[in-house]
């Protein structure tokens, strides 16, 4: 996923730390790697908020299908015959709505430990690369 560092790195920052020197310090490569720090975050943020968009999408869709089931389920409660008839439908009907409960927040839990990983695998491969470049920029030294 390549992203654009923000504009600010575009204007004089860039510049300015570029004019400011430091002896043994290879300013350009420095500012190429907090350029490369700024879109790995940019990516990760990036990531996480799809990942909470897509849970708030599927919690909509849930609470959806949760309601029509309860109107459906209204409707088969009143149409029970013997207050026998209705406990027993009452007492499956409460045992499947447990049931998709858990399911649903298994696949909630499961949505959101992948956006956490794709996040936070980004930031991993960059601190790994970060370390690299210091490695060789020392190095050189």
């Amino acid at each position: 996923m390549a992203s654009k560092a923000p504009p600010m790195w575009d204007m004089d920052v860039t510049k300015m730390m570029s004019d400011f020197k430091v002896p043994g310090v290879d300013m350009d490569a420095v500012l190429q790697s907090q350029r490369r720090n700024i879109e790995a975050l940019t990516a990760a943020n990036q990531l996480a908020m799809e990942g909470v968009q897509a849970v708030a999408r599927r919690q909509m869709e849930i609470l959806r299908q949760t309601m029509e089931e309860t109107a459906s389920t209204v409707q088969g409660m009143m149409s029970a015959g013997t207050p026998e008839e209705g406990v027993v439908k009452q007492a499956d009907l409460v045992k499947s709505a447990f049931e998709q409960a858990l399911i649903n927040m298994k696949e909630m839990a499961e949505m959101i430990a992948k956006s956490n990983y794709d996040a936070a695998d980004v930031i991993s491969k960059r601190i790994s690369a970060n370390l690299d470049e210091i490695k060789v920029a020392a190095s050189k030294k």
